[in-house]
């Protein structure tokens, strides 16, 4: 009785905010509709099948929401859950009901995810496609409470979450990555294989159904033992928490670099992000040839290229975007709070934002110079200055659209967010493989001007896109404003507002 209370009560607790809601329909229709059709584009080029991608969107979809629903469900309740616990409910019933709360979330996604495939494609085999989606949405259920469990911090939470789901996807067997020991280690590789029919080898179709449920149940097994262990044992933590505007500012910035010091993980996962994902995707980039629609001296050229010598330089960029999107909505979300109560004891709003931006202005490049110095090793671009300065360009700009989700959006739907917009303008839209021309609505998306000017800086001996920097610009200019503004509205109540109006 106590189990079905608990669970009616936490997905009452997660859909009070409708915006949760709406994305966990949202974003499986993007994905299956929207995404999957270029996607099945980039597995051709890698060596995959197309079909297989459109029939795997509707798993990858029901994971994605379920891995960053139940991160959030485990980590975000974490002491209200010990007081439970020490209030005298069993640390298994607690966790047994967020579990099947992340369950029925998931289950909603997943049963999202196959409509919109069906009404795309059709299913040809709807057992096994619809049985091979609720695996996969289980198995990243547990990879959420599994890390909600252990990982504190939002930040390196999501992004650790994030890095899983994208070496699942791009480096499993649907997008073409080749057979090799390392990728059968991935959370769904033999559930793929058997979802979309493709064998593998080892033990047939029958042994591909065994491996996959044998992951389901293992996932399932360690999240409950991990979850159930520190329920139990967690230990409550202690929260760590001038006059002239130069000195307010340096004080603001010295408490916010202490903050971010105080999250060593955030920056030890911006060295193995862009590493691991730069590095792996050219290890198993096949040696084909791709031709790239480039400007040169004025003039669209088709010019022709191996594809390992230019994978590398166009994935540090979708590294960049993603965790610079994740920090810039972290750095504003979690210190809203806290800056409000400082600007009420009287600091003033633009020394926080100053400290803020700082922070997030050095975790954005901290981010772009490792990655460039990943993609160095097995890249060498025409242009080295051009190039650095385009992944800069996406990097802020990413940075502040990130910074503006929360707000808007929550922390849940501001990181489902943080997540899909720079998968889809720079690995999906901006990407030159799949969209040699952009059309207008590609040219309207924020990665835009720093794709042309990186690709340009990469590839060409010349600059020619100086129309796409300006573009870029703007994307950057606006954004900034926009912090600027909800920033103060979000930490000066109107009230405050009103009398400082009136003082002036």
């Amino acid at each position: 009785m106590n189990l079905l209370l608990f669970t009616r009560r936490f997905l009452a607790d997660y859909v009070r905010n409708p915006v949760n809601l709406l994305l966990l329909a949202v974003v499986p229709v993007v994905f299956v509709v929207v995404v999957a059709g270029s996607l099945a584009d980039a597995s051709k080029l890698l060596g995959g099948q197309g079909p297989a991608v459109e029939t795997a969107s509707a798993g990858w979809a029901a994971a994605f929401l379920a891995g960053i629903a139940m991160y959030f469900q485990s980590a975000a309740t974490r002491e209200v859950d010990r007081r439970v616990v020490i209030a005298g409910l069993p640390a298994r019933r607690l966790v047994a009901a967020r579990l099947l709360t992340g369950a029925v979330l998931a289950l909603f996604a997943a049963a999202v995810a196959l409509i919109a495939l069906a009404a795309r494609t059709g299913i040809d085999a709807p057992l096994r496609v619809t049985a091979g989606t609720v695996m996969f949405a289980v198995i990243y259920i547990a990879i959420g409470a599994v890390l909600g469990t252990l990982v504190r911090n939002p930040v390196n939470g999501t992004i650790i979450v994030l890095f899983i789901w994208i070496l699942d996807i791009f480096f499993g067997p649907a997008m073409g990555a080749m057979d090799k020991p390392v990728t059968r280690g991935l959370p769904t590789h033999f559930v793929t294989l058997w979802m979309v029919d493709l064998p593998s080898g080892h033990g047939g179709r029958a042994g591909d159904l065994g491996w996959a449920l044998l992951w389901t149940v293992a996932a399932v097994a360690v999240a409950w033992v991990v979850a159930v262990a520190r329920t139990r044992g967690s230990r409550s933590h202690r929260p760590v928490r001038t006059d002239s505007r130069r000195r307010q500012t340096r004080a603001a910035t010295l408490a916010a670099w202490r903050d971010a010091r105080r999250n060593p993980a955030m920056w030890a996962l911006f060295v193995v992000v862009p590493l691991v994902f730069i590095w792996t995707a050219d290890w198993l980039t096949p040696n084909e040839q791709i031709t790239l629609t480039l400007t040169e001296a004025g003039r669209r050229v088709a010019t022709t290229f191996s594809m390992p010598d230019v994978h590398a330089g166009t994935m540090a960029p979708i590294a960049i975007a993603s965790l610079a999107a994740i920090v810039g909505l972290f750095v504003m979300a979690d210190s809203r709070d806290g800056d409000r109560r400082t600007a009420l004891a009287g600091m003033r709003p633009s020394a926080l934002l100053a400290a803020r931006l700082s922070v997030l202005t050095a975790a954005a490049l901290a981010a772009t110079a490792i990655s460039l110095a990943a993609t160095a090793v097995l890249f060498d671009a025409v242009s080295w200055p051009t190039y650095a300065a385009a992944n800069v360009l996406l990097a802020l700009t990413y940075a502040l659209v990130g910074a503006l989700l929360a707000p808007v959006f929550g922390r849940v739907g501001g990181v489902f967010l943080a997540f899909l917009l720079p998968f889809l303008d720079i690995g999906i839209s901006q990407s030159p493989m799949l969209h040699p021309d952009p059309g207008l609505g590609i040219k309207l998306l924020p990665g835009y001007g720093g794709t042309r000017v990186l690709l340009d800086g990469a590839l060409t001996h010349g600059f020619d896109e100086t129309r796409p920097l300006a573009y870029g610009l703007i994307w950057l200019a606006v954004p900034a404003l926009l912090v600027v503004v909800t920033y103060r509205r979000s930490i000066v109540p109107a009230n405050h507002r009103s009398l400082e109006r009136n003082s002036r």
